[in-house]
């Protein structure tokens, strides 16, 4: 497994990554760190690593798009001097082009989305030990929907950014699409976007198996 003791992961991204954890940085006690697939990480990495502390740190912030992410990257994100950074966003840079469509403002074309993260990542590849990039998604498995076909497109910016750079690719929407070929959307998100715990556990699993996690580990006696 590659995170050591008193590592520190910070997840960037939007409201799939916030779920109300503190704002603008959640850690620590209480709730702080949200509901997200961040706190089921938390979860799962203390319970099968018990003799490892972690520092998990959510820098999700909600109805954020890549251009809101970039503005406070440096400060939410490379000034907690991360030995992990995941990034997580895009699904806001495209719904902004499907619900408020008359304020073409509000979103990030493919160029824009591709250069806000371009820049993230030349911020981050020489400080960290392994920058992760999560796909954006649509939980919707018919690819000629409109929302998914365009959330396609940037999901294959990340991809070819992974490659470009050589990040972690976590594909959280061919996770999704594995998932529902056995179950409908509707069990983890009546808005295709937004996951419930069983999405959150499955977000949890798809980074976890970018991390050499080992469900059969025991922690050494001393």
């Amino acid at each position: 497994m590659i995170f050591k003791n008193l590592n520190r992961i910070v997840f960037a991204g939007d409201s799939v990554t916030d779920m109300g954890s503190a704002q603008p940085v959640g850690e620590g006690l209480f709730d702080n760190l949200g509901r997200s697939y961040v706190r089921v990480i938390e979860n799962m990495l203390y319970t099968w690593y018990p003799e490892l502390n972690f520092r998990i740190t959510n820098s999700g912030i909600s109805g954020n798009t890549s251009r809101d992410l970039l503005e406070r990257y440096d400060r939410d994100v490379l000034s907690l001097e991360p030995d992990y950074v995941s990034i997580c966003i895009g699904i806001n840079d495209v719904w902004r082009q499907f619900d408020v469509p008359g304020i073409p403002s509000e979103a990030c074309t493919p160029d824009e989305y591709e250069h806000n993260l371009r820049e993230m990542i030349e911020r981050t590849r020489d400080k960290v030990l392994r920058l992760f990039l999560a796909t954006p998604y649509f939980m919707e498995p018919c690819r000629a929907d409109r929302m998914r076909a365009r959330m396609d497109e940037y999901s294959d910016i990340v991809r070819r950014l992974s490659s470009e750079y050589g990040c972690e690719l976590v594909d959280f929407q061919a996770a999704y699409d594995r998932f529902f070929e056995h179950k409908h959307s509707a069990i983890i998100a009546w808005d295709r976007v937004h996951p419930n715990q069983i999405g959150a556990t499955l977000m949890a699993r798809e980074f976890l198996s970018h991390c050499g996690f080992d469900y059969g580990h025991l922690p050494v006696e001393e």
